[in-house]
């Protein structure tokens, strides 16, 4: 039976849910409080790689408490490593898992998505497919993993950047979109640019001050 958040319809009228509506439908079935991450991508069928790149970048977006950068960044590491091994679906360790997320996070995160969907499901759409296939889901995986260690690194607001890079991956992931891999992989770019800056500047300020000090 075909299920109305399937990726390939048979029928023209039957389209995927957006990931905002999808992630509502299963935070209404669900009863518990918190939802594993096996259950998560579980519901999120085929949608899994991008939707949890989508899911934790997002999450890693909004602003979060000092030294806790990390435990968000953890799932993108692990996913991300397994898209670089061409694994068919994600797969979380035990102690990971059972911590999944909670219901509420999950409802926060699609209240600041909802209204960007709504903007952009009309911009992407299939294309450049070569960009969104198996060798380049590995590649993109690559970018994500790196990207993911960087957003790890326990620096107020360090993680900002990466992870706005991750989302756009996932969403091109979602959208099977070959111009959002490239958008995507500028962004990324430009994320490692500007935490370099941060660092560099840090440290200048840091030396200044001993300088200061020490005169």
């Amino acid at each position: 039976m075909m299920r109305s958040d399937d990726p390939a319809p048979q029928s023209p009228q039957l389209q995927p849910l957006p990931l905002s509506r999808r992630l509502a439908q299963i935070i209404e079935e669900h009863d518990g409080e918190r939802l594993t991450f096996s259950k998560l991508t579980g519901e999120l069928h085929s949608r899994a790689w991008g939707g949890i790149l989508f899911i934790f970048g997002g999450l890693n977006v909004l602003p979060l408490p000092p030294g806790t950068s990390w435990l968000f960044a953890l799932p993108l590491i692990i996913v991300s490593a397994q898209m670089v091994l061409g694994r068919a679906s994600p797969w979380f360790p035990k102690w990971l898992d059972r911590r999944g997320i909670t219901t509420d996070l999950l409802r926060q995160l699609v209240h600041k998505i909802d209204w960007l969907e709504a903007r952009v499901e009309r911009i992407f759409k299939p294309r450049l497919a070569s960009l969104t296939g198996t060798t380049a889901a590995r590649l993109i995986g690559l970018a994500c993993f790196f990207l993911a260690i960087v957003a790890a690194i326990p620096i107020p607001l360090f993680h900002v950047a990466p992870a706005a890079a991750i989302v756009l991956f996932g969403l091109a992931l979602i959208y099977r979109d070959g111009v959002l891999v490239i958008a995507a992989t500028l962004a990324g770019i430009l994320s490692i640019v500007v935490d370099i800056l941060v660092i560099g500047s840090g440290v200048a300020v840091l030396k200044y001050a001993l300088d200061w000090f020490g005169a």
